[in-house]
């Protein structure tokens, strides 16, 4: 089974957008595109629905691969995830609990790479602030 989700790294200021979970792991704002939806729009959309916040497309960081296995179909799933860089105008956020987010914050460019579960998403985190800084 193949999976594609879009996803965004928000900027405000010298601030990343993330959200927690309940389990407590902090994550950036993701999810899968609907039907005949591009990566692009599927990331304006799931940036807004998870956290309230409207984002603007600044770049396109990159996409990450990975393999997961979706335990009610029992099945490998090959997920790809594109992620572009966005930045807000305000820092108001709000988690989307319906999703199983808690909070949502802005966090310091340096700590947020840091707090963040994954690995692909602190090196999309680091890409991310890469472009920022050119």
């Amino acid at each position: 089974m193949v999976e594609v989700s879009s996803g965004g790294v928000v900027i405000f200021g010298n601030a990343i957008l993330l959200l927690k979970k309940y389990n407590g792991d902090w994550v950036l704002p993701k999810g899968r595109l609907e039907r005949g939806e591009n990566i692009k729009s599927a990331a304006l959309r799931e940036v807004l629905e998870e956290t309230g916040v409207k984002g603007e497309i600044l770049d396109y960081i990159g996409a990450v691969h990975y393999n997961y296995k979706n335990l009610k179909e029992n099945e490998i799933v090959c997920k790809t995830v594109h992620w572009y860089l966005m930045k807000s105008n305000s820092m108001e956020c709000t988690p989307q609990r319906k999703e199983g987010f808690i909070d949502a914050m802005y966090v310091h460019v340096d700590k947020a790479k840091d707090l963040v579960r994954y690995a692909d998403e602190k090196k999309i985190i680091i890409k991310g602030i890469e472009l920022m800084n050119q």
